[in-house]
């Protein structure tokens, strides 16, 4: 293992060695899996690990550890080259833009693993390429989640260069007294309390998201707005 281990690195350009210990590294993978970090085996084909990418990407950015077990367990690399291929290829050719991913390898003792460094994406939505459509994905908690049209076109606002405004009216400051007392809204309760269509209540609460003055996220298949934690 050692000599493919160290034939594997003189052959390839766009892996390096990682500065990290094997301490750091039992220390990152026990914080667990979460919005910014994910365990896998393996890469088990370009087309999964690309939801994995792609999620990150379209949120805040994150890790994949190749070589790790759901449980924490670290069980090393089987084949660095194959490994290496998948990861290549989903970023350029199975995630729509394609990804720019930095790969570094870890050694873990008599094992080594893969930390695959996904930035945020500025050019979001990403989406996975698939053979009839296309599909975005966005991180929540440790899940990769399918991107409802509402998300997808707040990825889109936010990376349009031209910005997104709203008025603070009548209807803004229900909304905003709504928030404050009970935390979170949907569409359809929007829609009521403000006596307003549900294409209109989507609209309003869109742009909000999409100007940062409110987040998402989904519960049971349904999307919530809630106040930004950046304006908090």
């Amino acid at each position: 293992m050692k000599d493919e281990y160290e034939l594997y690195l003189q052959n390839s350009d766009s892996v390096t060695v990682s500065e990290m210990k094997l301490k750091d590294l039992k220390n990152l993978i026990a914080t667990g899996e979460s919005s910014f970090l994910e365990f896998k085996h393996k890469v088990a084909s370009p087309e999964k690990i690309a939801k994995e990418m792609v999620a990150f990407a379209n949120t805040n950015g994150g890790r994949i550890i190749i070589g790790v077990d759901d449980n924490g367990d670290i069980s090393g690399i089987e084949s660095y080259y194959e490994e290496e291929f998948w990861l290549r290829q989903a970023a350029e050719d199975v995630c729509v833009p394609a990804l720019n991913i930095n790969i570094e390898m870890v050694h873990a003792g008599k094992k080594d693993v893969m930390i695959v460094e996904i930035p945020e994406s500025e050019n979001k939505p990403i989406a996975v390429k698939g053979e009839s459509k296309r599909t975005v994905y966005i991180r929540q908690g440790d899940e990769n989640i399918i991107a409802t049209d509402d998300r997808v076109e707040v990825l889109k606002n936010k990376a349009s260069t031209t910005g997104v405004t709203f008025e603070y009216g009548e209807r803004e400051q229900q909304l905003f007294r709504f928030l404050n007392e009970y935390g979170d809204i949907t569409i359809e309760r929007f829609s009521i309390i403000s006596n307003i269509t549900t294409y209109r209540a989507e609209r309003i609460l869109v742009d909000m998201a999409s100007a940062g003055v409110l987040d998402m996220f989904e519960q049971k298949g349904i999307v919530h707005y809630t106040f930004s934690h950046k304006n908090s």
